[in-house]
């Protein structure tokens, strides 16, 4: 767990760190293998290839999580107030849940990207993906936090302290926040990993970040132009995702966490 945590922390800061120039394009090294001065070579642009996989990587490693805090907020919200109030309200947003765990993702891109204007720039794109994933991917966290509380309500310690006359608001203060807060970072770890892997697929069908700000996603769609398996060099940000995608697993508590 350590070495993943390590490894995570070390993409970032090199990543977020590390002067890039993703844009600038080298006309007499196109499509060049690597070298000194290019190290995994230059795309079909002459774009320096390792400056596009980190600027990609501290797009999809910094905005993933702020798409995850905005699906953990929604999920806190809906799935603590379900499991508090119960009854009527409890169905009511267990049913809304449902429908947002029904929705096709991909269609609502499709019909998002489609109301864009044809000239819009890459940070509106970068901007709307992260923000769909994040309002959209909060239904399964809110299903967890909910049985959690329904679970600490009718826990024995929560009604023995109900009957020597603990107020509510001490209970839920005392014991549940700091329960739950544990829960929320969990369901915050899983969600990272869960968000970068939706960037990169929907970048795949043209639907994630746009050009020419690179992402995972785009750098994966120009995998479908390699002519030859000898070009090692191109596979670097497949390579790259599965240290990152196998990190954050490892950073995952193998045990569950309950209130």
């Amino acid at each position: 767990m350590r070495l993943a945590a390590v490894l995570v922390l070390a993409i970032v800061f090199l990543a977020s760190f590390l002067p890039v120039d993703y844009e600038t394009q080298s006309r007499e090294s196109i499509d060049a293998p690597p070298s000194r001065h290019f190290v995994l070579g230059t795309d079909e642009l002459g774009r320096d290839r390792l400056a596009r996989l980190l600027y990609g990587t501290r797009i999809s490693l910094l905005l993933a999580p702020c798409a995850a805090v905005v699906s953990l907020l929604i999920a806190l919200a809906v799935g603590t107030t379900a499991g508090f109030l119960g009854g009527w309200w409890d169905d009511f947003a267990m049913r809304f849940t449902d429908l947002f765990l029904s929705v096709p993702w991909l269609f609502v891109f499709i019909i998002v990207r489609a109301t864009l204007p044809l000239n819009s720039g890459p940070l509106v794109s970068l901007i709307v993906s992260f923000l769909l994933m994040g309002v959209l991917g909060w239904a399964g966290a809110a299903r967890v936090i909910r049985a959690a509380v329904r679970e600490f309500r009718s826990a024995g310690f929560v009604l023995q302290a109900r009957a020597c006359g603990c107020k509510e608001s001490r209970i839920w203060v005392a014991w549940l926040f700091p329960r739950l807060s544990r829960l929320a970072a969990m369901q915050f770890l899983i969600s990272i990993p869960g968000f970068v892997l939706g960037e990169a697929s929907l970048g795949i069908l043209g639907l994630g970040v746009a050009e020419p700000m690179p992402s995972w996603g785009n750098l994966f769609k120009e995998l479908s132009r390699a002519t030859s398996f000898g070009q090692y060099w191109i596979f670097a940000p497949i390579v790259l995702l599965v240290i990152v995608m196998t990190s954050f697993q490892l950073l995952i508590p193998r045990k569950e966490s309950s209130l």
